[in-house]
């Protein structure tokens, strides 16, 4: 009896774990942005989110190159990422997406799918969708489907609108951080998470606080980290 009241004690003593800062070196697969320099973690990177450019919204709407150079890398799953600022697409930035996709490949690199960098309110999931389904159409089949998506999905999205989603993409990043800062009481958002009947993967940032949350792990759409690379 004693025993059972010093462990009820500790536990009551001991302050549960904080957050700790997220190292990259323990994870395997990255967001790599223009202007981040490559660190030595990428040498064992298994899946690699790389910034082609942006859909920026003008007149006209356009694709802009923000990668100096057509990537080549073989031996990791290659992710292709665009920024959108507008989804009213014309067709000739169809065609640029794709074609860059077809040179990436050419190039010798792992291509597996196009990642869709939109960060669509969330009143708005359903025309996202009717969008992505749109998109997904072009795509040639070889190529999977990936977006990004924002906490707030989880526990405030339309219904309908998610549900659209499950149909559509093959996975979606939720970010738990937003520029270059982690977003407070991210815990509160993730706890909605079994609303999301997507297939998807936590983005952190490097050096920004990260705490698991109970049920995370045994969720059965999780399908784990991809870690936002910054620069010292």
């Amino acid at each position: 009896m004693r025993a059972l009241f010093a462990a009820i004690l500790l536990a009551l003593l001991v302050p549960p774990a904080a957050a700790a800062p997220t190292d990259a070196a323990r994870y395997d697969a990255f967001f790599l942005w223009a202007g981040v320099k490559p660190q030595p973690v990428l040498a064992h990177a298994r899946r690699l989110y790389l910034l082609q450019g942006q859909v920026e919204d003008g007149d006209p709407v356009r694709l802009v190159a923000q990668r100096p150079a057509v990537p080549k890398i073989p031996d990791a799953d290659v992710w292709m990422v665009v920024r959108v600022e507008t989804l009213d697409w014309p067709d000739p930035v169809y065609k640029q997406v794709l074609a860059a996709l077809a040179r990436w490949r050419a190039a010798g690199s792992n291509v597996v799918g196009l990642q869709i960098d939109f960060d669509a309110g969330t009143r708005h999931l359903e025309r996202y969708a009717s969008f992505l389904a749109d998109l997904r159409k072009r795509l040639p089949r070889e190529y999977r489907l990936s977006i990004t998506g924002l906490l707030d999905w989880s526990s405030n999205g339309d219904p309908a609108g998610l549900a659209a989603l499950g149909g559509v993409v093959d996975e979606v990043v939720l970010q738990i951080y937003q520029g270059r800062r982690v977003i407070p009481g991210y815990a509160g958002y993730l706890a909605a998470l079994d609303r999301l009947r997507v297939p998807f993967r936590i983005g952190l940032l490097q050096g920004g606080e990260w705490e698991a949350p109970d049920r995370l792990a045994a969720n059965p759409w999780f399908r784990g980290y991809v870690v936002f690379l910054v620069n010292e």
